[in-house]
């Protein structure tokens, strides 16, 4: 068994380390730092033995990112007009990319070319989706308890404890990802949303772990990213399982109803307006959320029947 698994072992290397990918970086005013990753990742990518394909997307810098970017040979560069997203950059990006494999990678310096390195293993014939797992640093601490309150809300939509929701070191399936890229926003949710939808479309997914630096520049949070965190988690249940708000809800309308219902038959000898009223709105709040999830589960299907 022994030897079994590690024949295996070397055998999944070996195929790994002789695929082609594509790794995207989505920039935006990264002209201090951007350089340094392309050539250390360029530099890199030399031993792997894999044939690696570099697009850096310069999603509307107003400095010199795309200008830092063209003095590496080799790099195919890909600009947006003006500032659309994390997200948008990414898709961009895959959209151009030609290969079957994509891997994400930040332009701020939290990454390192051995980063890669340990995804390319666990890319293999029986994976969807491999997502480097954050050991130690995680990011800026201001912005933890946003990320816990929707992990908790991601791992109740998809029955699964995720070990980490929004890394943005991931190899996926190219074909598997524009799947499914209408409903990835523009954002920088995308890694959030994508992970869900992974998730819950039962596609195989691996995490492995990762050590990132603290990124260059400074990482800046504001009041209206509350708003955002509390709309994500909105967004994220209405897309996957809006049955977990509307059958909760009718529940307990329901039993709300049930209670006035028989209070005023005991007290009252009768059913007021107000319970009839209630009674109406509890099937109404159930059958919106009937049509709620078939709305969802049409959305998530569609990608795959244009594809």
């Amino acid at each position: 068994m022994v030897e079994k698994q590690g024949e295996d072992t070397i055998e999944s290397l070996y195929s790994a380390q002789h695929m082609e990918v594509t790794i995207v970086i989505p920039a935006y005013n990264e002209a201090a730092g951007i350089r340094n990753v392309l050539q250390a990742l360029t530099v890199a990518s030399r031993q792997w033995g894999t044939d690696v394909n570099i697009i850096v997307v310069d999603d509307g810098s107003m400095d010199e990112t795309a200008a830092q970017a063209k003095t590496m040979e080799g790099i195919k560069i890909i600009r947006h007009n003006y500032n659309k997203g994390y997200g948008a950059a990414i898709k961009t990006g895959v959209q151009a990319a030609e290969t079957e494999w994509v891997i994400t990678y930040d332009a701020d310096g939290q990454h390192s070319p051995d980063l890669i390195e340990k995804l390319l293993p666990a890319m293999t014939a029986e994976c969807d989706l491999v997502v480097g797992k954050r050991e130690g640093y995680k990011g800026p601490w201001i912005r933890q308890p946003g990320k816990w309150l929707i992990c908790l809300v991601a791992n109740h939509l998809t029955g699964h404890h995720i070990p980490d929701l929004n890394s943005g070191l991931r190899a996926f399936r190219r074909e598997q990802f524009l799947c499914y890229a209408h409903l990835f926003p523009n954002g920088f949710s995308l890694s959030t949303t994508s992970t869900v939808c992974f998730f819950k479309e039962g596609l195989n997914i691996m995490y492995v772990p990762i050590r990132i630096h603290r990124r260059n520049g400074k990482s800046t949070i504001r009041p209206r990213d509350a708003i955002k965190t509390l709309m994500l988690i909105l967004r994220l249940t209405m897309l996957f399982s809006p049955l977990r708000i509307f059958l909760p809800t009718s529940v307990f309308l329901g039993c709300l109803t049930m209670v006035i219902t028989t209070y005023e038959m005991i007290f009252h000898r009768n059913v007021s307006t107000s319970g009839a009223v209630l009674l109406t709105f509890t099937g109404l709040v159930f059958f919106f959320g009937l049509l709620a999830d078939q709305v969802s589960a049409l959305r998530r299907d569609m990608g795959k029947r244009l594809s």
